[in-house]
């Protein structure tokens, strides 16, 4: 292994050879880089967590929520109307986000005649939604969606090419919370939900199962499409920790998915959130959970191209072009379930939660960065 110091960052770069549960791409570490790290939120003792955040069409404004505790808690809501160099008091919100039983999720949607909406959903049993018609200045309390439950309701929500105000949504359940009166399965069994909405969120479909197991548990889908806009992935965590992450296929528009494949260490790990930049190569922020290798449960992000990840799902020893340490967590894995936004001029930011510091309680973190930066710096570094 060789280890360069690169404008600040540590890089890296590890053997030829891919590990199966491991990986072998550059390595670049910010975790110093406080020029990079922004101050969201904290409290002295309070675990804060699990953000979510949107981008508005303005290009610098973007909206974060989060509970006060882990996954369960009151749900706080913040604000920046810079590109997320600097951040608002907490806005006032409807007195029943205080009951939010699990991570909150935020997603802009658009109806058939152009209206435009914010939903947030809270999930465990019954899940449930807020939204606002004004960018978030007011909102609606948390009412239920359905007559069913689930686990990091709604992490993913993407538009549809069947039309103005179509999205597809997933969630996942290990049979604690999808019924009223839950009746888990020994061994336990994973399965994910698709939902769907052809009137902007207003209303959504009954779930649908769409993939389901007892031997690989897998969860928290992370949607991306792909740069011709054919195909949509669903990234898989996967709980028992046995195996790597995962990803399945759809070729049209989630009407049937393909059996899941199995990715490298490179991309292992939980909740991943993705952007698509200029070049085409995507930024994928997430919880490190690989197998193998010196960032485990720290927070991440890989960059590489779609081609890399289908070759993954295929078995073939292509990694990416290299990875982030964004942040070191300081306390197991209890870090990084990311909110991604790419802003007009290149600009990432990335939002999580985290044990930033030993022994003190986890608080939410920016970090604003260009990945054009970062690969300047390798290159100047001779890393292909």
């Amino acid at each position: 292994m060789s280890v360069g110091l690169i404008a600040g960052a540590l890089l890296l770069v590890f053997g030829a050879d891919p590990l199966p549960k491991g990986w072998s791409i550059p390595l670049v570490d910010l975790d110093e880089r406080k020029d990079l790290q922004i101050l969201v939120d904290r409290e002295k003792g309070q675990y804060l967590g699990h953000p979510t955040t949107v981008l508005l069409e303005d290009g610098k404004t973007i909206l974060c929520v989060y509970p006060k505790g882990h996954g369960k808690g009151a749900i706080i809501h913040k604000k920046s109307t810079d590109g997320g160099l600097t951040w608002s008091e907490r806005i006032p919100v409807p007195e029943n986000w205080a009951t939010s039983k699990e991570t909150p999720t935020l997603h802009r949607l658009i109806d058939p005649e152009g209206k435009k909406r914010l939903v947030m959903f809270s999930g465990l049993h019954p899940v449930r939604m807020a939204s606002s018609g004004d960018d978030g200045k007011t909102w609606t309390p948390l009412e239920k969606v359905g007559d069913y439950g689930g686990i990091v309701a709604m992490g993913s929500v993407i538009s549809q090419k069947t039309g103005p105000g179509h999205y597809l949504a997933w969630f996942h359940d290990d049979g604690r919370y999808f019924s009223e009166k839950p009746a888990p399965k020994k061994p336990v069994e994973f399965t994910l939900y698709q939902i769907e909405t052809a009137d902007g969120g207003k209303t959504w479909s009954a779930p649908r199962v769409i993939q389901q197991s007892q031997a690989v548990h897998l969860c928290e889908p992370g949607a991306i499409r792909s740069p011709d806009g054919k195909t949509i992935a669903l990234l898989l965590r996967e709980n028992r920790r046995l195996k790597n992450s995962h990803v399945i296929f759809s070729h049209d528009e989630g009407k049937t998915w393909t059996e899941p494949a199995e990715l490298c260490g490179a991309l292992t790990g939980d909740r991943h959130t993705a952007v698509r930049l200029s070049d085409g190569r995507y930024f994928i922020s997430f919880r490190d959970m690989a197998l193998q290798g010196p960032t485990r449960g720290d927070w991440v992000a890989w960059v590489g191209t779609w081609e890399d990840i289908l070759a993954m799902s295929k078995g073939e020893p292509r990694q990416g072009s290299y990875r982030l340490r964004l942040k070191k967590n300081h306390k197991g894995s209890d870090c990084a379930y990311p909110g991604v936004e790419l802003l007009p001029d290149g600009t990432i930011v990335t939002t999580t939660y985290g044990h930033w510091a030993p022994n003190e309680a986890p608080w939410i973190l920016s970090v604003r960065l260009k990945v054009s930066e970062i690969d300047a710096q390798l290159r100047k570094a001779g890393t292909p």
